[in-house]
């Protein structure tokens, strides 16, 4: 099992890893908007998920990976009401790739965001 940890993404803000690679398997954990220097991006639900974007693909790239080797998705909203902004970006940035996807509406997220973002991603 190899722990993935970059500089370009936040660090973790609680006990756990960015990521771990173990067996050709990437398994992320959940990435909020928050930039490598810690602070919250823009209050609105698309500069929240670009960010969060952000955060995965320099986590994936740490491990030698890319959204294109995202196989599940795992999205964690605080209203449903912003889902079609959400989804928008979120089509915008996986493009032609579409992984399997699981979204929940949640009652809170760390620092009161509105979007965590987790995936799985096959590197072998």
């Amino acid at each position: 099992m190899k722990i993935i940890d970059t500089a370009a993404a936040p660090k973790a803000i609680g006990p756990y890893a960015q990521a771990v690679l173990i067996d050709g398997w990437l398994f992320s954990s959940g990435q909020i908007p928050l930039t490598a220097d810690g602070q919250l991006a823009g209050p609105d639900i698309e500069a929240q998920t670009e960010q969060v974007f952000d955060n995965l693909e320099a986590v994936l790239a740490a491990a030698g990976a890319s959204l294109a080797q995202v196989v599940k998705a795992t999205v964690f909203v605080k209203d449903l009401e912003d889902f079609a902004r959400l989804n928008s970006v979120y089509a915008r940035r996986f493009g032609a790739h579409t992984p399997a996807r699981s979204t929940v509406e949640v009652a809170r997220l760390p620092r009161d965001v509105k979007v965590e973002i987790e995936v799985v991603a096959r590197l072998a």
